[in-house]
């Protein structure tokens, strides 16, 4: 953590030089926890000389509101769950952007910016987004299916093609099991339509689709016991050949598939990337947007709107962000992290036209517009609750050694809450 502090503040001393005749005399304050946007504000602020912009780390931007009576306003507000119930009402609506000709309402991908949209106010622009993918040595890529997306059925049916026994029954080549990356289990679950949500009050922790979340756990446990014999026969596999990170299980072709979230395939060099390629999952022709993905707003009680705007308008620029990505590669920051705000735009055509230079392995692997589909409101602290509730829960009900999960999701979360 303190890298990261060290990341936000050592650049503070450029970021604060600001010129003595500026025509705003306030810098725009910028909370954030997205470590790219020192360099995004470096840039911006040699570009201009009347406004300049000052960032300030906050670990969880959820979590700093109300501000302190001692700290400046913020002006901007970037990174994830900002649109749960606790924080939304902080912003102002920013459809007069759209109206003023300032943004171009049509350069976002539509589904994302109706996320940042309440009761027909946008109230969020959505920054960056993330997307789960597959990898897999080019040495199979006769068995994989020609096209950017693989559903569960063909990740099953192309894995099953590897498995190998010996004469005691033992595996001794497995294609994939979706309980070597509970993420996978969990990523199935939402393509089924588990539909987690934030509660409608209080005294819920979350909400989901009971019918569609068990749909989901017995999809999985057929996969197991009809491919791979059973959770035993997995876990035995992988202790034995999985110890590694999951680029090596598919570049030693010790299986064919690793799961693996878009932002950290390509910051993976590409030296290492020789030989592998990947596909993104879907299922019914749905690709599910991560949840964390990063958003922007304009903080109502800011006494710098006017200057904010300025630096709004110039990032949702497209020709901007190709230079942003410019300038982090000549910094040598390419690898560190991936894309916009570590992901794919939120501006189309940056996706589109200006990724696949920085990103070569794109070139025909970009997914369709129509294709993605964005996460529900959730909690605030939702990664907290996934790991310490979700994943745990499908580990234990897609273990076949069981006829089914001991606990019931229930009481998974009263435990949680207990220690919380």
């Amino acid at each position: 953590m303190n890298k990261i502090r060290e990341l936000f503040y050592i650049p503070l001393l450029s970021i604060l030089i600001i010129s003595c005749n500026a025509a705003y005399e306030r810098p725009v304050v910028l909370w954030t926890n997205q470590s790219e946007f020192i360099t995004y504000a470096e840039l911006f602020n040699e570009t201009r000389s009347d406004v300049k912009v000052l960032v300030v780390y906050k670990e969880n931007p959820v979590e700093a509101f109300p501000p302190a009576k001692d700290e400046d306003l913020p002006d901007i507000i970037v990174g994830p769950w900002l649109k749960n119930r606790r924080i939304r009402g902080n912003f102002m609506p920013l459809d007069y952007m759209f109206d003023d000709r300032l943004i171009e309402r049509s350069a976002f991908y539509p589904q994302l910016l109706k996320l940042g949209s309440v009761n027909n106010k946008q109230y969020l622009l959505p920054v960056s987004f993330n997307l789960s993918a597959l990898i897999f040595s080019t040495d199979y890529a006769d068995i994989i299916p020609d096209n950017y997306m693989l559903n569960p059925d063909q990740i099953r049916d192309a894995a099953a093609l590897l498995n190998k026994m010996n004469d005691k029954g033992v595996y001794t080549s497995m294609g994939f099991a979706p309980r070597w990356t509970p993420e996978f289990l969990y990523r199935i679950t939402k393509l089924y339509g588990a539909d987690f949500s934030e509660a409608a009050n209080k005294k819920e922790t979350f909400k989901w689709n009971a019918h569609a979340l068990d749909e989901g756990i017995a999809y999985l446990r057929n996969w197991t016991e009809s491919v791979n014999t059973s959770t035993a026969a997995e876990d035995d596999y992988q202790f034995k050949y999985l110890y590694n990170p999951g680029i090596k299980w598919v570049s030693e072709k010790h299986c064919l598939f690793a799961h693996i979230v878009g932002s950290d395939l390509f910051k993976i060099s590409p030296e290492r990337l020789q030989g592998i390629d990947f596909r993104w999952i879907q299922k019914d022709n749905k690709i599910p947007v991560e949840e964390d993905m990063v958003s922007m707003g304009l903080y109502k009680y800011s006494k710098n709107i006017p200057a904010a705007e300025l630096f709004i308008m110039w990032f949702m620029n497209a020709e901007n962000q190709k230079n942003m990505l410019e300038w982090r590669s000549k910094l040598n920051l390419y690898t560190s992290s991936f894309g916009i705000s570590g992901g794919f735009s939120s501006i189309r055509s940056v996706n589109e036209r200006i990724f696949p230079v920085f990103y070569p392995a794109l070139i025909g692997n970009l997914p369709s517009a129509e294709y993605l589909s964005v996460p529900n409101i959730l909690p605030a602290n939702w990664k907290e609750i996934k790991n310490a509730v979700i994943l745990p829960y499908l580990l234990a009900a897609t273990n076949t050694r069981f006829a089914a999960s001991e606990k019931p999701l229930e009481q998974f979360i009263a435990e949680w809450k207990r220690k919380n």
